[in-house]
């Protein structure tokens, strides 16, 4: 997977403004596995076009699928991400409502989530 997402990451460092437009059209009618991968894929640049991708596929019941969002989401560090991601109330409670019947691993990318988007936003948890 790991060279996998390199060569999707090189790709999407070349992709223009429709390029974006169009993967944030046809995104959400792609397979499960596919919105998994690509999630895995959308911290090459943390651009606001990756951002609204990732936003998009958090509103999902595949646990792994939003877990994989997650994880992604913890490169997003600028204040404008921040606040994109903390305007959604429902990603807070629902990460809060996996915590405890998380894995060890997904616990970790979930708790280590939370405290990377609180840090510095002058919010508390």
């Amino acid at each position: 997977m790991m060279t996998g997402c390199i060569i999707a990451g090189e790709i999407l460092l070349k992709f223009s403004l429709s390029d974006w437009d169009e993967l944030s059209n046809q995104v959400l009618s792609k397979s499960i596995e596919w919105q998994r991968k690509i999630a895995y894929c959308l911290d090459n640049q943390c651009n606001e076009h990756e951002l609204n991708i990732l936003m998009s596929l958090l509103n999902t019941d595949d646990e792994e699928l939003f877990a994989t969002c997650i994880d992604t989401l913890r490169s997003y560090t600028s204040q404008e991400s921040k606040r994109k991601i903390l305007g959604g109330p429902e990603i807070l409670q629902r990460i809060n409502d996996l915590l405890p019947g998380a894995s060890a691993p997904v616990r970790k990318i979930l708790q280590d989530f939370l405290s990377k988007v609180h840090e510095g936003c002058g919010f508390t948890r």
